[in-house]
């Protein structure tokens, strides 16, 4: 493959030959040739842009998928041509390519979309106070200077702290905290958002999180497994870059796959030897099923599936003599899995009742993880984004510690997820910071669960701890980055917060979900128009970017946005940002970059710096050895560092800690692995809405597989008898990449729905439906599968929603339109957890969203 490219870069093509190509520049074409967007070329502009030779400029891939793959921009005269991904090492399984997907490929028709925000814009019925506050999101707008929008801004900040407080005015992202917290704070959000129950409970009974920190191996030790269960995962969708093709290469090492998940996923279609269907949010269930029948079947002479020597010596709370000292010994886990105090035993019957998995699978699984010498038990956070599923993760590592799959090769128990997935273990490459500092302190300090933060603005009380209500008057809201309306908790009420406020400011590229229901919004600069940094993916390598274009029409960066609004309410720019360049920034990321070195036990400056880089950067620094020049990052865009089995730099999660428990302790109250948690229990308490046992035991989720009826014993369903989910798939990076008119022509956004669900409906593929749930309806184009198991919705996650006037209904699909406001345990955003029915639509039937006109103002 390698020799391909080398002769791909040697082979000599004349621009005019070029014009046979699929890829030609012709007349009438549609293409960004200025800084000013797309622009229709004539006969003459055609053949002149031909004729012109560019440069290859490493350029960002920022967007929130976790691969931050090698992204490169053609550049010609100032203006992004085409774009390519990784060629500039030979693709090998130990050290493959890092390439970009569809959705990096595509980011040229990101930035020079026809719909970017180009100017300062005012919503045309809004004055100081908010003015007709019902026409936002159907509002027209009107172009203003920057001059005027943030002299509105800071007027605005204002009067309504004037009028009000500080605690008045909420922020839920981005810089502008900088400037506003010179002026006295403002009110923050929180939550669990992606990782659901994983965020921060596992630090408690003693594994990682799977973003920042891992409880897995690294990808080269996965080829030593022989069996990977992926529960709840599918990296082949959600974890782009290289993961799926790590997979790959413990399958061809001879790994068998199970994959547990309700639908048969493109990972599962890919990888799988076995596909278990399971009713959503019921995995904790499944799992005590598995746990009963090793329990009830380890015989450590002729059936060990218990790795007793393990539990005993790293674990707490497994069974009566294991218990913590002063616990009570009745709350140990074997008892509760065998019913032992509360007469009911978690069995294969038991669990395959609630999880629709068949008990002679149950059981068979379980002899098989407990059988086998090396399994992988991986997980994804899809299984912990449910109300009520704190004990989820808890119960995951328990499971993993029975069977001792953790801390030795081809044996490992956690979260494969983002940047980890497949491939655990701190970086080996990482960038420097910039320098900047710190802003000023938040004086207010105070900051609102994403679960619950739509109904607590609307009720004007939120929660703040354990029987710790505060009231609350939201009348300011200021998007400085992110999707939060698209992307949280019951979007229906922050619509309805949205309309209801005085004052809300976005800045954005696009009119977003955001953009659309405020009054002032700010044209944002995407990372190809700024000065450069560093994006990380997976611990292999690290990605440079530098500026590939100049910014677009009159759009800002993020800094220069929140510096402007600092200057007009009194302060200097260095008060608000500090003095540091962004040039000086660049470079101080390059210089304090550093590299593992080649012992693997420390590490080393990954650039060198010459006196020479320094007098031509017109920056400040001391020249210093590393391994690659500037000039060659400059021009690469990546350092990747080399893999071998058996090299240096292999990483098996907690091997340290099973060698010597008492040398290595965990961060956990016991130093140990707690199935028995006080420290989890209280936690969860602490937060102020639900509560939970310290060991593991099975919660239903609210809004769960069990409210699908009215009465679940009798299986008598009720008006809400199917389960909603929201797959990431890869027409979206959350909501990023929605008006990707590329993307939406190759992945149409449809809804999945189980072929039995949609003849018992009447409903057949191509027909619009209504999906409806107890806080709202969207509309959606079927697509009707076997893939997912009955009683399932799939509807992606990440669309714009689109509110009919009329009808009050989303056309869009938006996903978070259909979830509520219910927080429970440590604020547990509960995407999964939604009940809901659909129905064939007797309206105007839907045109697919690739048909749409952009939302260009």
């Amino acid at each position: 493959m390698f020799e391909l490219f080398s002769k791909v870069k040697d082979f000599k093509i004349s621009r005019r030959a070029f014009l046979g190509t699929g890829a030609a520049v012709t007349a009438g074409a549609m293409v960004p040739v200025t800084s000013k967007g797309l622009q229709k070329l004539s006969a003459v502009q055609a053949e002149e842009l031909r004729d012109k030779e560019g440069e290859w400029i490493p350029a960002a891939c920022w967007h929130n998928c976790g691969g931050r793959c090698l992204l490169k921009a053609h550049v010609v005269d100032g203006v992004v041509q085409r774009v390519k991904t990784d060629d500039t090492r030979e693709d090998s399984a130990d050290n493959p390519q890092q390439r970009a997907c569809v959705r990096g490929r595509s980011q040229r028709q990101q930035v020079y979309g026809v719909d970017r925000l180009k100017y300062p814009m005012k919503r045309k019925h809004w004055e100081p106070g908010g003015g007709d506050k019902a026409l936002r999101g159907e509002d027209e707008w009107e172009r203003i200077s920057w001059d005027e929008a943030t002299d509105i801004v800071a007027s605005e900040i204002e009067r309504i702290k004037g009028k009000y407080d500080n605690r008045s005015i909420l922020v839920t992202g981005g810089d502008i905290s900088r400037a506003l917290n010179l002026v006295g704070g403002h009110v923050g959000t929180w939550g669990t958002t992606s990782w659901g129950s994983w965020r921060w409970g596992p630090s408690y009974f003693g594994l990682q999180e799977g973003y920042f920190e891992h409880s897995i191996n690294d990808r080269m030790d996965l080829r030593n497994s022989q069996l990977i269960v992926l529960w709840g995962l599918n990296p082949a969708w959600s974890s782009p870059g290289s993961p799926t093709y790590n997979f790959l290469q413990a399958k061809k090492a001879g790994a068998r796959f199970i994959v547990i998940d309700p639908m048969y996923s493109e990972s599962a279609e890919l990888l799988g030897d076995e596909w278990v269907p399971v009713h959503v949010g019921t995995d904790h269930a499944l799992m005590l099923g598995m746990a009963h029948t090793i329990i009830t079947e380890d015989d450590p002479d002729d059936n060990p599936l218990i790795d007793w020597d393990f539990l005993k010596k790293c674990s707490v709370g497994f069974d009566q003599d294991m218990m913590p000292e002063g616990a009570d010994e009745k709350q140990n886990f074997k008892d509760y899995v065998l019913g032992t105090h509360d007469g009911e035993p978690k069995d294969a019957a038991w669990a395959s009742a609630i999880s629709g998995v068949d008990e002679t699978v149950i059981k068979r699984i379980a002899r098989e993880i407990g059988s086998t010498n090396r399994v992988a038990l991986l997980t994804g956070w899809a299984p912990a984004r449910i109300k009520n599923s704190d004990s989820w993760p808890q119960m995951f590592m328990t499971f993993g510690a029975m069977t001792g799959h953790m801390a030795k090769p081809g044996r490992m128990t956690g979260v494969s997820c983002h940047f980890g997935t497949g491939n655990g273990g701190h970086r080996l490459v990482m960038g420097g910071g910039s320098g900047v500092p710190g802003g000023a302190e938040n004086e207010v300090g105070e900051s609102i669960v994403h679960a619950e933060m739509w109904k607590a603005i609307q009720n004007g009380e939120y929660t703040a701890g354990y029987n710790d209500k505060r009231d609350i008057n939201i009348q300011m809201i200021y998007h400085g980055m992110g999707a939060t309306l698209q992307t949280r908790d019951g979007q229906s009420y922050g619509i309805d917060v949205h309309k209801n406020v005085e004052f809300v400011v976005t800045n954005g590229h696009f009119i977003t979900t955001n953009a659309k229901y405020s009054d002032i919004v700010l044209p944002a600069t995407t990372h190809w128009e700024r000065e450069g940094g560093f994006n990380v993916g997976n611990r292999d390598a690290l990605f440079y970017y530098r500026r590939v274009i100049e910014p677009m029409y009159e759009a800002k960066d993020d800094a220069e946005i929140t510096t402007m609004i600092g200057e007009k309410l009194g302060f200097t720019a260095e008060e608000v940002y500090g003095d540091i360049p962004a040039r000086q920034q660049l470079f101080n990321q390059i210089a304090g970059a550093t590299v593992i070195n080649e012992a693997g036990t420390d590490y080393e400056p990954l650039v060198t710096i010459t006196q020479e880089d320094i007098s031509e950067w017109g920056v400040e620094g001391e020249p210093q050895q590393g391994r690659i020049t500037i000039a060659e990052l400059e021009e690469k865009g990546v350092y990747q560092v080399e893999r071998k089995p058996g090299d240096n730099y292999g990483y098996i999660a907690q091997e340290a800690f099973r060698e010597d428990p008492e040398a290595n302790p965990l961060e956990t109250a016991t130093g140990k692995l707690e199935i028995y948690s006080e420290a989890l229990q209280e936690y969860v308490k602490s937060i102020g809405f639900t509560e939970i046992d310290p060991i593991p035991t099975y919660n239903p989720a609210i809004e769960g597989y069990e409210d699908t009826y009215d009465n679940f014993e009798n299986r008598e369903k009720g008006d809400y008898p199917l389960q909603v989910i929201n797959p990431h798939y890869l027409r979206r990076a959350h909501t990023i990449f929605d008006n990707n008119p590329w993307l939406r022509e190759a992945w149409p956004n449809e809804v999945y729905v189980a072929a039995a669900d949609a003849k018992e409906r009447g409903v057949k593929d191509g027909d619009t439906v209504k999906i409806t749930s107890k806080h709202g309806e969207t509309l959606r184009i079927a697509h009707v599968t076997e893939r997912l198991m009955p009683g399932v919705v799939g509807l992606m996650h990440g669309a714009w929603v689109e509110i009919d006037p009329e009808t009050g209904i989303d056309r869009a699909g938006s996903d978070n339109i259909l979830t509520g406001s219910i927080p429970t345990g440590q604020a547990i955003s509960g995407w999964n957890s939604v009940i809901g029915d659909f129905e064939k639509w007797e309206g105007t039937p839907l045109k697919e969203d690739k048909y749409w006109e952009p939302r260009t103002v």
